[in-house]
């Protein structure tokens, strides 16, 4: 199956985190691409999973949150990164070795155009020739999915923001937000 998460509210990686452990109890294989994450970012996310998931491989490869948080990175610099991630995922995802390949932000380097249509095209078309037996799950999350893509998916969740404290002026917290 495609499952997308997407939206404007927080809540698309920490779903895909909670499905990571739920299949990782089932001794699932699970891997997780970071598409904006860079590894320098600190995550308690990622330091629990090496520390504690071995079931879960989880790959920061991005180079940051693009034009945020003191970003000064060309675009060009984070278009590079977001192909090796591609790269990155069209390999991991013809092994065959993971059961649930996770593409976390790979939406919001679509919409950020740091990646085009035809990548993410070209990644479904691949999911789709390897998936035959249908062992294989595809998991996509970000803002600003496309219809066409929604249209593909076989479960579309939004995650939509009521009231979040970064409207008060109150930043991310450490355990909760990273």
């Amino acid at each position: 199956m495609i499952l997308l998460f997407t939206g404007n509210g927080k809540g698309k990686t920490t779903a895909t985190l909670g499905l990571a452990l739920r299949a990782s109890g089932w001794d699932k294989k699970v891997i997780i691409l970071q598409f904006v994450k860079e590894e320098s970012w600190p995550e308690g996310a990622r330091k629990a999973i090496r520390e504690n998931l071995p079931h879960i491989t989880i790959e920061a490869l991005g180079s940051g949150f693009v034009g945020i948080m003191g970003d000064k990175k060309t675009k060009e610099e984070h278009q590079k990164s977001a192909r090796k991630a591609l790269q990155r995922a069209t390999e991991v995802i013809e092994s065959k070795k993971y059961n649930i390949v996770i593409l976390d932000e790979i939406l919001g380097a679509l919409h950020g155009e740091l990646i085009g249509r035809k990548d993410m095209e070209d990644i479904i078309r691949i999911y789709l020739a390897m998936n035959s037996n249908q062992d294989l799950d595809l998991v996509l999350t970000g803002r600003n999915a496309p219809e066409w893509l929604i249209k593909k998916a076989d479960l579309v969740t939004e995650m939509k923001e009521i009231k979040h404290p970064f409207q008060k002026g109150i930043r991310a917290k450490k355990g909760l937000d990273f």
